[in-house]
């Protein structure tokens, strides 16, 4: 078909119109870019240490399904994380105690084993339920049928750890006590039942290692739910108890799954301040050995979890969060046939949890992939050495930065606080003249090689050509600076 020069002429007005909106439109854009991009500049300090940082504290847990050593398919990874513990559940799978006076430790040092092959020390969590000591399945059932035979099982269990070097951290006593199954515990407690408990159980501990560490009780503050208060009357029991001096008590462990940094740190202040009211437990340490974002309303934006890993480290460290357990390492199937000392409601509801819905909570999925969190707790592990200052950071981009041998490592990242705003940011090293460095981002959308090197040049272009980027809402950057 042939144009007419009418046809031709307004086919042409209306190309012309289309480029002034699209030249309009980009201006627009621009100026809103323009005020949503506060130029900021970073400047780390090499040239004095702030004291030592040691963010490897903050660590690892697996989850309580199987006999089997979950995590043996991923120990080189894992070892690359350097974890200070793994946490791991001492659950009525390992078969620990099969009869009366019997014991039975194979799938039991199996685990064990491959923890320490990691490098890391374990927290065993207590939630054991022997049949021939507990009968009867009902999970508001927590003594057992003899203390005499219950403390005898548990010297044996410290006497094996202890006779096999298997180092262990952390004795912890019970999980998620104060909801039960739910949590895939066989307990259910209430506070003064959990005092008799706690105290005939980490007595034998300390009578079969008096330097044993002991501690609990793992409760679960899921959904907003208050840490203090009648909610949860568990943790302030055993803090009296214990600062009155009826039991030993080394550290305080609790559990929160939330998709909010802040409510993490409230309530590391909260435990602080119920500590502080006993002189005796003022070296007592905190533990937040579960925790990750949302289980019932997961961020589905693939650049959030690694970003909420790193705000949420960062609050661990400035709140003194003594230790953590990112929950978890693997996920995993849930095996009924291996959950005989839950009720039958009990086992359903975590089937359906664990092998129906959607999760998201192992550094690798059922299948071995590797999530993008791991890269985060990676350049967290970095984190070792002195640490450096950071100027020019806020309220929504945060960092860490530390020298460790001859490298200085610098993480950062952008948390929103609301909408979220996009930052264009540089980096600097003043007091670095020679070397190299190498700009790296996360790219948790990448199939393959998601940390990718943006730059890599001598550190004396930065005189010339400052290091750089446009910092989005999640986004993370790392910086290597090195001989």
């Amino acid at each position: 078909m042939t144009l007419t020069n009418y046809q031709r002429s307004s086919e042409g007005y209306r190309l012309i119109f289309s480029l002034l909106v699209w030249v309009l439109w980009v201006g627009a854009c621009q100026c809103v870019l323009g005020a949503d991009a506060p130029p900021i500049e970073l400047v780390v300090d090499t040239s004095q240490s702030q004291g030592s940082i040691d963010l490897t504290r903050y660590a690892l847990g697996q989850g309580g399904f199987s006999y089997e050593p979950m995590i043996d398919g991923v120990i080189p990874q894992i070892t690359q994380l350097h974890p200070q513990t793994i946490r791991l559940f001492v659950m009525e799978f390992f078969n620990i105690y099969p009869r009366r006076n019997e014991y039975y430790y194979v799938s039991f040092d199996k685990a064990v084993k491959a923890i320490r092959a990691t490098g890391a020390k374990p927290i065993l969590c207590i939630c054991l339920k022997p049949k021939v000591l507990f009968p009867k399945v009902d999970q508001k059932v927590v003594f057992p049928s003899s203390w005499e035979e219950w403390e005898s099982l548990i010297e044996h269990l410290v006497t094996h750890c202890a006779a096999s070097h298997l180092d262990i951290g952390y004795w912890e006593v019970g999980n998620e006590v104060n909801i039960g199954e739910p949590g895939g515990g066989p307990y259910l407690f209430q506070p003064q039942d959990y005092l008799i408990y706690y105290t005939h159980t980490v007595n034998a501990i300390r009578r079969a290692d008096p330097l044993a560490k002991v501690g609990g009780p793992t409760l679960a503050t899921w959904d907003h739910g208050p840490l203090l208060g009648e909610d949860n009357p568990i943790l302030e029991a055993l803090i009296d108890h214990c600062g009155k001096g009826n039991a030993p008590l080394d550290f305080i462990s609790w559990h929160l799954y939330d998709s909010h940094p802040e409510l993490f740190r409230k309530e590391i202040r909260e435990v602080r301040a119920m500590l502080a009211k006993y002189d005796s437990l003022k070296n007592v340490e905190t533990i937040l050995d579960e925790w990750n974002m949302s289980l019932g309303n997961p961020v589905m934006d693939p650049y959030f979890q690694p970003a909420f890993v790193l705000e949420t480290t960062y609050g661990f460290f400035e709140e003194g969060l003594s230790r953590s357990g990112y929950y978890h390492i693997r996920d995993w199937f849930f095996d009924p046939k291996l959950f005989t000392f839950l009720s039958q409601k009990g086992i359903d509801s975590n089937d359906h949890f664990f092998n129906v819905l959607p999760t998201y909570l192992g550094l690798f999925d059922t299948e071995g992939r590797m999530r993008p969190a791991y890269y985060a707790l990676k350049m967290l592990s970095l984190m070792k050495g002195e640490k450096l200052a950071i100027g020019g950071t806020g309220t929504e981009v945060k960092g860490f930065a530390a020298r460790s041998q001859a490298w200085v490592h610098v993480v950062f990242w952008n948390y929103p606080q609301g909408e979220g705003q996009t930052y264009e940011a540089t980096v600097s090293f003043p007091h670095e003249k020679t070397g190299s460095f190498q700009l790296i981002r996360l790219d948790p959308e990448s199939p393959i090689n998601n940390l990718k090197i943006i730059r890599s040049e001598s550190v004396k272009r930065l005189d010339q050509a400052p290091l750089h980027v446009t910092l989005h809402p999640y986004e993370i950057y790392w910086v290597e600076v090195g001989e």
